[in-house]
């Protein structure tokens, strides 16, 4: 009588054994997600991302939706649905933008063809198409992604997931581009004024957070280069914080009714913007003075009796 006794060998025992037989094609591990380094605009206008994702509409015609955020606060400066997104429409949409908030210092796109021709055909090489060169009338500095690298815009593909989920929910699915469009619309209004976002300090709205804080612009309408920085403080117990300034430390007075506030500090050379990081609330403007430590708020005028 014979026995009969199965084996079972795991599927990591065979890949070593297949390994060191040199039967396996090593392939280098993919970087983990905590390799990556984050990019974050510091301002408003700084920088703007737009790629444009597909829809399907309930009677089957498939379309386009073209969004464009900013990527400091993820405020949606412009959303439409189209028949097919072709370089006119960007730019019409673009200058829309610009009418409604002004002119960022540079956008960041894919490399579609829509957006750049830079790895168009010989036939095309060193040509702009019509986006690119009102980029550069402007003075607007143009940042493609690398190929094959979609983290590179990654803010406005999370959004266009965000937009998707909450379109595919509503019970009754757009027919038309017209009808669409108007989803579209209650979607910004929604997203920039009333839905709080993870990504933001304190979850704040995007609205609230572009709105107040200062707007960067293209650094070629400037008459000088300035020295820009952003960074995240919290105002201590006795109602200030601390910023160095040319190798020197200056205590800022923000006021004791703002103890333990978290804010956010913009610095451009010496002029100085202190705002609440949750409601976006501008709590101090001032101009550093070098000659001093200690940069005091205005005293408030008695009036004369």
């Amino acid at each position: 009588m014979f026995r009969t006794t199965l084996l079972t060998v795991s599927p990591a025992t065979i890949s070593r054994h297949l390994s060191q037989a040199g039967l396996v094609t090593p392939e280098p591990h993919k970087k983990p997600k905590s390799s990556y380094i984050r990019f974050e605009a510091a301002m408003p206008n700084e920088t703007w991302q737009s790629d444009f994702t597909h829809y399907r509409l309930a009677e089957g015609t498939d379309v386009e939706i073209l969004p464009w955020i900013d990527d400091c606060t993820r405020y949606v400066l412009n959303l439409t649905a189209h028949h097919r997104i072709t370089t006119p429409i960007v730019l019409a949409q673009f200058r829309e933008a610009v009418k409604n908030h002004g002119i960022p210092a540079s956008t960041l796109t894919d490399n579609g063809m829509v957006f750049t021709t830079r790895l168009s055909g010989r036939g095309r090489a060193g040509g702009r198409n019509a986006f690119e060169t009102e980029l550069r009338r402007l003075h607007i500095t143009q940042k493609n992604g690398r190929p094959n690298h979609p983290t590179t815009q990654g803010k406005v593909e999370r959004f266009q997931q965000t937009l998707k989920k909450w379109l595919r929910a509503k019970p009754h699915q757009p027919e038309t581009l017209e009808q669409l469009q108007l989803l579209l619309d209650e979607f910004a209004d929604e997203y920039n004024h009333r839905r709080p976002h993870r990504s933001l300090p304190h979850h704040a709205t995007p609205a609230t957070l572009y709105a107040r804080m200062p707007k960067a612009t293209p650094r070629g309408s400037r008459d000088h280069d300035t020295h820009e920085r952003v960074r995240r403080d919290r105002v201590d117990s006795s109602g200030s914080i601390t910023l160095r300034v040319n190798s020197k430390m200056h205590h800022i007075g923000i006021g004791r009714t703002h103890a333990r506030t978290h804010v956010i500090v913009l610095i451009q050379d010496h002029d100085v913007h202190v705002i609440n990081a949750t409601t976006g609330e501008v709590l101090r403007e001032l101009t550093i003075d070098p000659t001093r430590d200690y940069q005091p708020q205005k005293q408030r005028k008695l009036p004369n009796h």
